[in-house]
């Protein structure tokens, strides 16, 4: 198993098993996204769209399968960040550093702003000014507050919230089979390429947003029990779970209201299924699924920052555990801090397609990382999966496909945080090489 210069990051208690992980891994990728996919689903591929979510998982596995090899060689905290730089030097990985970190603040946001719109469906003064504003900062306050004091409490909060954001889904997929399960009708070759390949490709793409998340999940590395078996195991079984609650969900949708284009297909599914109450139901569980998807990314991107520090690319001030708690505590209070402005400042779908960017970003590095670790390490300890390197191309040229769709201020973005990646690798080396010349002149002396 690959490590770090730094043999042992002290102090991290590898508190975080298998079943714990494959929560996470399930919390970041189920947001509230999928409470409004059905219904433009429908729209662009109609009585096909169960099969397009089989595919797009088909499409996300491309992606995780690398992901899983890459991550079972290494045991430190870090994520796609470490990887890169593992495999490809200080300055590579930096810039997937800076783009995980991008895309973990602006997810951060993004979900936050999701809980309030929805929110302010049941209470229309959470929309507004001061009371926005406060609801926000307990929202991202309060799973980083959990997290300070203990990753296994933190993996605690959020494997009970994975459980409570999939139980309002089993119930209404539940209900649906039961009843229409005398009344199934196969899909016929017509049905599926009537659409055209445009409106398939169209829906491909939105999908993949839907199944992104899992990259946040890798990144505490050093918390995990037995890294090498869990993290594999925790990403094929989150995946699984995932395909199987979004197909059937889908495929209930479909039965139930037919193509319909509703924004609030899933929320008039239930309605229909368990009346007046449905709506309801679907609110609740749409805050529920943002508030497991929060509580998930506050244990896992500050362990991000953490890293970057423990690898002398951040001030190390941020790379200190708590004596007691075994967390980094500042680490969590600065990307919580960081979460709440931008949330409070920034636009639900400006923040969502910057995320989907950086993300695809880090999705391409995990690929070529399994490349250029089999050439470097063919004899590693670690699991091998079958095509990989055949699988890393179609994933990174499903990745390149997503960032084509990206608007103008969007790519700018990117770009900005390239430049500030560069920076950042200028003042490390420069801080790195003032060190070894003090040391080099206290030796001589």
């Amino acid at each position: 198993m690959l490590r770090s210069n730094d043999e042992s990051l002290p102090g991290f208690a590898r508190s975080i098993g298998r079943w714990a992980m494959t929560g996470l891994v399930i919390n970041c990728i189920i947001g509230s996204g999928i409470f409004g996919l059905p219904g433009e689903l429908n729209r662009l591929v109609k009585e096909a769209s169960p099969i397009a979510m089989l595919a797009a998982g088909l499409l996300m596995a491309s992606i995780m399968a690398p992901a899983a090899e890459v991550a079972s060689q290494f045991s430190q905290p870090g994520g796609p960040y470490l990887y890169a730089r593992r495999a490809f030097g200080r300055f590579v990985g930096l810039q997937i550093g800076w783009f995980s970190l991008l895309s973990s603040v602006a997810a951060g946001a993004t979900i936050a702003n999701l809980f309030v719109v929805y929110l302010a469906g049941e209470l229309p003064s959470a929309a507004h000014g001061l009371t926005r504003t406060i609801i926000l900062f307990g929202f991202v306050g309060i799973p980083a507050g959990i997290n300070y004091f203990g990753v296994r409490k933190g993996a605690a909060l959020s494997s009970t919230l994975v459980v409570a954001k999939i139980l309002p889904l089993a119930l209404i997929i539940g209900l649906g089979l039961g009843r229409f399960r005398l009344s199934f009708e196969t899909i016929h070759v017509g049905e599926v390429l009537a659409p055209g390949w445009r409106n398939w490709l169209n829906a491909l793409l939105l999908l993949m947003f839907a199944y992104q998340g899992f990259e946040y999940a890798i990144i505490p590395g050093g918390e995990v029990d037995n890294p090498r078996r869990t993290l594999p195991f925790a990403l094929g079984a989150g995946l699984l779970v995932v395909v199987t609650v979004y197909s059937l969900l889908q495929f209930v949708t479909l039965a139930t209201i037919g193509t319909s284009t509703s924004a609030r297909s899933v929320a008039d599914t239930a309605t229909h299924l368990i009346g007046p109450m449905g709506g309801i139901l679907t609110t609740v569980a749409v805050l529920i699924s943002t508030g497991g998807a929060n509580s998930s990314l506050m244990l896992d991107a500050p362990r991000l920052m953490f890293s970057l520090a423990a690898e002398r690319e951040f001030p190390s001030v941020l790379a200190r555990l708590h004596p007691r708690f075994h967390t980094p505590t500042l680490a969590i209070v600065i990307f919580a801090l960081l979460v709440w402005l931008l949330a409070v400042s920034g636009g639900f779908f400006w923040l969502l397609a910057v995320t989907a960017a950086a993300s695809m970003i880090m999705y391409i590095s995990i690929c070529a990382a399994l490349i250029q670790l089999r050439r470097l390490h063919p004899q590693a300890e670690a699991l091998r999966v079958p095509f990989g390197p055949a699988l890393s191309v179609i994933g990174t040229i499903i990745s390149l496909v997503l960032i084509a769709q990206l608007q103008l201020s969007q790519a700018l973005l990117m770009i900005v945080t390239v430049l500030l990646a560069t920076a950042n690798w200028c003042w490390s080396a420069r801080r790195l090489a003032k060190k070894s010349t003090s040391v080099t002149a206290c030796t001589d002396d």
